[in-house]
C-alpha cells in the first residue's frame, strides 16, 4: 500500500470498510497522516525527543515551532496518532490566559451556579487568578473543614514522572490540610475491586507473549480489541503488543473473536466472530460452563486441587439452588447465541490449549464484577491456570500486555505527603458525582459503610469528567452543588467551560520530564520541544504559587524547580538500580545524550506463565485469599450480605438490556468502544477527527437492517436519544456491529446546542449523554457505561454548527 494511497483514503474506507484499516496501527505508516496537519516541506533546525500516552518521538523544530513528530525507531509499530502531536500544541482550542467566570468574579461563591457552562469569562492575570484560589481554599477550609474539598481530579494525565498533575495537586491540598481523595478507576474498576476476593490480587501481568505463541493453540478475545487499544498507555507505549499480534497472525494459531462489534482485532487476525447481546456476556458464559459440567469436560481435579466453593457454584449452574439450569439453551435465549454455538465454544475451549483474554468492557456494565468472576470461573473448569499457553486473562488489549517485563528500577515521582487523620473515605471515582449531590447521605463500598462528605470546592487538574462521567445532563445539576469550581486546563474543554476559575496550563510538549516506557524496558527523557505558549503554566508552577500565598511553599517544593526534581527522580531511581546490580549512566549523559536508558528483558520474563508457581506448589505459593486458594464462593462477600453482588458469579439481569428491561422503548443498545485515533477525548480537537467523523460528527456505527428499518442512509445526520439525553451522530451503515447494537465511540466532546442547560441537544456526539450514572454493585461501585439503550432516527432541519471546539474569548 503507497503511502498516497493512505492519504486518499475515504470516510467511508477508513470506518466501514476497515480491509484497508483493519490494523491501521500495523500498516499506516508512521508520518503517513503528516500531510493532513501542519506539516509540509520542512527546513529541520532540531530534533527533541519526548514521548507521551502515544509513543516516544522527536520533535521537529523549525524557527521555535513544533512541526513534525518523528516515532522512535526502537518502536516497530509506531501509532499514527504521533502525527497529531504538533497539532496537540496549537490547537485552537487552546486556554491561553487566566479567565474566571464574570458572574463569579464579581459575586465570588455567591454567584449564579446556573450559569456554569454559559456564563461570559474575563481574563485576569495570574495573580488575580491565584490570589482568588488561595482565598477560596482558605474560605473554604475555614468555614467548613478540609473534608469539603474534593481534589481527587480522576483522569489521563500527562505521562511523565514530575508533571503528573494529580500528584502536585495533591500534595498542594494535604500541605492545606488535606482533602476528598477517589478511588478506583473508570477503565477496570469493578474488576480492581473484585479480582482480590478471587485471586487475591488485581494480576495485572499475564502470561508472556512468547509462550503464548510457542504453547497457545486457541486465542479468544472476548470483548477485547488490542490492535486499538494497544497502542496507548499510561506512560509511552513501545508497542511491542502489537508485533506480538503480528506473530500470533503469521502463526496461523486459530483465534475467536466473541463481540458484538467485528473489530479492527478481528479483521486484522481473520478471526471467527461470535456476537451476543451486549452486557450478556455472563449468561453466555453460564452456557458454557454448563456444557462442560454436563458433559464432564472440566475438569475436576483442577477445581479440587486449586480452588474452594466450586461445589456451591456448582448448585446455582445445574439450577439446584434456584430452579434453573443454565443451560445453553437458557443462555442463548438472553445472549443471542445458538445453543449449538455455545455448546460447540466449550468442546472447543476444553480441546485446545486455550487462553481466553477479556476485555474491560465486559465488567463496565451493570453488575460488571460479576463478569470478571464468571470469566475465572470459567478459566478454572478448563483447568489450565498455571499451564504456558492456558488460562483467562484481561491485559492482552492493555499498555503492550503479555510483552515481557523489563528490569527498570523505580523512578517515582513528587511525594503527594500525608493525608490528615479524620477526613472522609476517598470516594468511588465513578460515584462522586452521585456523593456531592447528596451530601450526608450514606452509601455502601467494598464491603463498608461510608457516609457523603459536603463538598463546596472542587479543584480538578488532570482530567475531564465531562468527558468520561456517565449521564452528562445529571453531571450538569451535579456541578450546580459546589461553591467553587476550579479548573487546571490546556484545552476549553467542557470541564474548563462549566468551571468558575480556569488556570492554562501547558502541554506535556512544552516542559520537561522523563518517563519509564514500554513496561520497564526503559527510561525516556520527555524533553521540552517548544517555549510554553501564550500564558500556559506547569502544574507545579501553578500549585507553587498558591502554596506560596497559603504559607508553605518552601515545604512545597523543597527549594527545587523543574530540572532539580527530574535530577532527584532520577537519582532515586538510578540508586534503586544499584541495588538490584543495574548500571546506568549519570543524568547529564542520560539528558544530553540520545535520551534513552534500556533496562534488559530477564528470561524469566520471557518465560513467565500466570499462576505457574501456585500450580506447582498451592501449599507454598498460596494466593492471598482468605482459602490461599482461588475462590469461586467468597464467604467474605456473602457476609457483606449485598443484594446485588451474590458470593459466586451470578447473572443478574441488567438495568436496561436487549430483550430485557426498557428494550421497548428503545430497542438498540449503544456500544461506546475506544476510539481509534484517540485517547478517549485526548486528540479530538486535533485535526485527526478529519478522518472519522461524518458532517463534523462523531460517527455511529448501525446495521444495515436497523438502517433500512429507520430510513437511515449512510453518512447522514441523524440523531441518536433515550430518556436520559439526545445527540447528533454521522451514520456508517455497516454489518460490522450487529443487528440491535450501534457503535458510538466515547470520547467525542461534549456540545450542547443551549450552553448549560441539563437536556439540550449536543451537537457533536457525545455519548455519555446517553449512559447511565448508576454503580455497578455495592462492593465496587463502578462505571456501568456499557449498560445503556436507546433510538435512532433521521435528523430533520437545519443541521446546527459544531462550536465546541472554539474558544472562549
Amino acid at each position: 500500500m503507497s503511502k498516497s494511497t493512505n492519504f486518499l483514503m475515504t470516510r467511508r474506507a477508513a470506518l466501514a470498510g476497515m480491509s484497508t484499516l483493519a490494523a491501521q496501527a500495523l500498516l499506516i505508516p508512521s508520518g503517513a497522516l503528516a500531510s493532513q496537519g501542519p506539516g509540509g516541506p520542512i527546513l529541520v533546525e532540531d530534533e527533541v525527543i519526548s514521548g507521551g500516552h502515544f509513543g516516544i518521538f522527536k520533535g521537529k523544530v523549525e524557527g521555535g515551532r513544533f512541526i513534525r513528530a518523528i516515532p522512535y525507531e526502537g518502536d516497530a509499530h509506531p501509532s499514527p496518532m504521533v502525527d497529531a502531536m504538533p497539532d496537540s500544541v496549537y490547537s485552537t482550542a487552546r486556554i491561553r490566559y487566566p479567565m474566571v467566570r464574570k458572574s463569579f468574579l464579581e459575586k465570588g461563591y455567591m454567584s449564579d451556579r446556573t450559569e456554569r457552562g454559559k456564563g461570559e469569562f474575563v481574563r485576569v492575570s495570574w495573580d488575580e487568578a491565584l490570589d482568588l484560589v488561595a482565598a477560596e481554599l482558605k474560605r473554604v477550609k475555614e468555614t467548613y473543614g478540609n473534608a469539603s474539598i474534593y481534589g481527587g481530579s480522576y483522569g489521563w494525565r500527562s505521562s511523565g514522572s514530575f508533571h503528573s498533575a494529580q500528584a502536585p495537586l495533591a500534595r498542594m491540598l494535604n500541605l492545606n490540610g488535606g482533602f476528598v481523595d477517589d478511588a478506583g478507576n473508570y477503565s477496570w474498576g469493578a474488576q480492581m475491586v473484585i479480582y482480590p476476593y478471587i485471586t487475591g490480587g488485581t494480576f495485572t501481568k499475564p502470561t508472556a507473549w512468547p509462550v503464548i505463541l510457542e504453547n497457545t493453540e486457541l486465542m479468544v478475545f472476548w470483548a477485547s480489541d488490542p490492535l486499538v487499544t494497544g497502542q496507548i498507555d499510561s506512560g509511552p507505549p513501545d508497542h511491542r503488543g502489537l508485533g506480538y499480534m503480528k506473530q500470533l497472525k503469521a502463526s496461523g494459531k486459530r483465534t475467536i473473536v466473541i463481540d458484538p462489534v467485528h473489530n479492527r482485532t478481528a479483521e486484522y487476525l481473520g478471526s471467527e466472530w461470535i456476537a451476543p447481546r451486549p452486557g450478556t456476556d455472563v449468561a453466555m458464559m453460564l452456557g458454557v460452563a454448563h456444557t462442560l459440567y454436563s458433559e464432564n469436560l472440566h475438569d475436576e481435579a483442577f477445581l479440587a486441587d486449586y480452588t474452594t466453593g466450586f461445589d456451591k457454584f456448582a448448585e446455582y449452574l445445574t439450577g439446584a439452588s434456584d430452579g434453573t439450569p443454565k443451560t445453553a439453551e437458557w443462555a442463548a435465549n438472553i445472549c443471542a447465541v445458538d445453543a449449538e454455538t455455545i455448546k460447540g465454544l466449550a468442546r472447543t475451549f476444553a480441546s485446545n490449549r486455550t487462553t481466553l483474554n477479556f476485555g474491560f468492557s465486559i465488567q463496565r456494565q451493570d453488575h460488571g464484577e460479576q463478569a470478571t468472576w464468571m470469566g475465572v470461573t470459567l478459566g478454572c473448569m478448563l483447568g489450565q491456570y498455571g499451564l504456558p499457553g492456558g488460562g483467562a486473562f484481561s491485559y492482552y488489549h492493555y499498555t503492550s500486555g503479555g510483552a515481557p517485563y523489563g528490569s527498570s528500577p523505580s523512578f517515582r515521582g513528587m511525594s503527594t505527603g500525608e493525608a490528615r487523620e479524620g477526613l472522609p473515605a476517598a470516594v468511588p471515582c465513578a460515584r462522586i458525582h452521585w456523593v456531592m449531590a447528596n451530601p450526608g447521605a450514606e452509601y455502601e463500598y467494598n464491603g463498608n459503610t461510608y457516609t457523603a462528605p459536603d463538598v463546596r470546592l472542587v479543584y480538578w487538574a488532570g482530567g475531564n469528567p465531562f468527558h468520561h462521567h456517565q449521564d452528562v445532563n445529571q453531571l450538569i445539576k451535579t456541578w450546580q452543588k459546589p461553591e467553587t469550581i476550579i479548573v487546571n486546563e490546556i484545552y476549553w474543554t467542557q470541564t474548563a467551560r462549566f468551571a468558575d476559575i480556569v488556570l492554562p496550563v501547558n502541554t506535556t510538549f512544552e516542559r520537561n520530564d522523563l518517563a519509564v516506557f514500554g513496561n520497564g524496558t526503559g527510561l525516556v527523557a520527555m524533553k521540552k520541544i517548544v517555549e510554553p505558549l501564550y500564558e500556559s503554566k506547569t502544574d507545579y508552577e501553578i500549585f507553587t504559587g498558591i502554596s506560596q500565598r497559603l504559607g508553605f511553599e518552601d515545604d512545597y517544593t523543597e527549594g527545587r524547580e523543574e530540572m532539580d526534581w527530574l535530577m532527584a527522580i532520577y537519582a532515586a531511581g538510578k540508586a534503586d538500580a544499584e541495588k538490584k546490580g543495574i548500571t546506568m549512566p549519570d543524568f547529564d549523559t542520560f539528558w544530553n545524550g540520545e535520551g534513552i536508558v534500556q533496562f534488559e528483558i530477564p528470561e524469566s520474563e520471557k518465560n513467565y506463565v500466570f499462576l505457574a508457581d501456585f500450580r506447582d506448589d498451592p501449599l507454598l505459593h498460596p494466593l492471598a485469599t482468605p482459602s490461599g486458594l482461588i475462590e469461586i464462593y467468597s464467604k467474605k462477600i456473602e457476609g457483606y450480605a449485598y443484594d446485588d453482588c451474590p458470593p459466586h458469579a451470578t447473572w443478574m439481569e441488567p438495568v436496561e438490556r436487549l430483550g430485557g428491561a426498557m428494550s421497548d422503548k428503545y430497542p438498540l443498545h449503544v456500544i461506546s468502544s475506544h476510539p481509534d485515533f484517540r485517547l478517549h477525548a485526548q486528540l479530538d480537537h486535533t485535526w485527526l477527527r478529519n478522518r472519522y467523523e461524518v458532517q463534523g460528527r462523531e460517527p455511529v456505527w448501525i446495521n444495515p437492517q436497523d438502517a433500512e428499518a429507520r430510513g437511515i442512509k449512510d453518512g447522514e445526520v441523524v440523531r441518536v436519544f433515550n430518556d436520559r439525553g439526545q445527540i447528533l451522530a454521522g451514520a456508517v451503515v455497516t454489518d460490522k456491529v450487529m443487528p440491535g447494537a450501534m457503535r458510538l465511540n466515547q470520547g467525542g466532546w461534549y456540545d450542547p446546542d443551549e450552553p448549560g442547560v441539563s437536556g439540550a441537544l449536543c451537537k457533536h456526539g457525545h455519548v455519555n449523554t446517553l449512559t447511565i450514572d448508576k454503580g455497578t454493585s455495592k462492593l465496587a461501585q463502578a462505571t456501568i457505561a456499557h449498560t445503556a439503550l436507546a433510538e435512532v432516527e433521521p435528523y430533520v432541519g437545519e443541521l446546527p454548527p459544531v462550536t465546541t471546539f472554539t474558544p472562549v474569548t
